[in-house]
């Protein structure tokens, strides 16, 4: 059974050594997994990366601006969002900052390889995880399907409130809703996945290793700050820095652990 040409050209533009199963037949409309909408200004991307998620049973709509993103979450529903940060007028970044860091839809952004400022800023502005350029389709459709994991779990819990308390911090699990002394703070999905798994374990050393795959869906890898960057943000938003009740506890060598004075008596 050989590649099909989609795929050959996969390979080929991004150099990876990989073995991409043919296309299987067309099915059903009921059987797609998710409405994906990527934003791309490379046309010829858009088309490869459309077809093969196609073939991985998704629905992919593709724009290749950000305003034409923006204007197509106003009328369509879609269950994530790929976006790419260098568009030609309005830029991923601006798309999300008008989305603001508590929309709800996850998003998965696009940057250059090597670029950790892109990341960053990324995640500050409320993308769910980030995967670099160029890149193996097949990580793209596992990072896709680990954040729609996330998102059904979150769903399924969504009718059942459940208040997780540490301190004046207060994280409802049912309303996605974080407050600290009754003041509520925004947080990205990220964020909040991140905050949770600290406020489940308090008192209790967390690795960058599990809160990766816990709250990210994926394996760490060398170089990887998402995790980092996620915490130094809680702690900013939340006024959790060295010192303060409660506070999120750098261990060296072990992971993170957020602190909080009552835990300790």
């Amino acid at each position: 059974m050989h590649p099909s040409p989609i795929a050959l050209k996969l390979v080929r533009e991004y150099a990876y050594e990989m073995t991409i199963p043919q296309a299987p037949p067309p099915e059903s409309p009921a059987a797609r997994e998710a409405r994906v909408l990527l934003v791309d200004d490379d046309r010829e991307l858009c088309q490869m990366l459309g077809e093969y998620l196609e073939a991985e049973h998704f629905d992919v709509k593709s724009v290749h601006d950000g305003s034409d993103a923006l204007a197509e979450l106003k009328v369509n529903e879609f269950e994530i969002l790929i976006l790419d940060v260098m568009l030609p007028s309005v830029g991923g970044f601006d798309v999300l900052r008008k989305l603001g860091a508590s929309y709800e839809t996850p998003i998965l952004m696009l940057t250059a390889r090597g670029d950790d400022v892109d990341r960053i800023v990324g995640l500050e502005l409320g993308a769910d995880d980030y995967l670099s350029k160029p890149f193996n389709p097949r990580e793209l459709v596992a990072r896709i399907r680990a954040i729609l994991r996330r998102a059904s779990s979150r769903a399924a819990r969504g009718g059942v409130p459940d208040e997780l308390c540490v301190g004046p911090i207060v994280l409802n699990t049912g309303m996605h809703q974080v407050r600290v002394a009754e003041v509520p703070v925004a947080v990205t999905g990220a964020e909040f996945r991140v905050l949770e798994l600290l406020m489940r374990s308090a008192g209790q050393v967390i690795s960058r290793e599990a809160m990766t795959e816990q709250a990210l869906g994926r394996k760490l890898v060398p170089y990887d700050r998402s995790i980092d960057t996620h915490i130094s943000n809680l702690r900013r938003k939340l006024d959790l820095e060295a010192g303060k009740n409660p506070e999120i506890k750098n261990v060296r060598g072990s992971g993170y652990m957020l602190t909080w004075a009552s835990l300790e008596h």
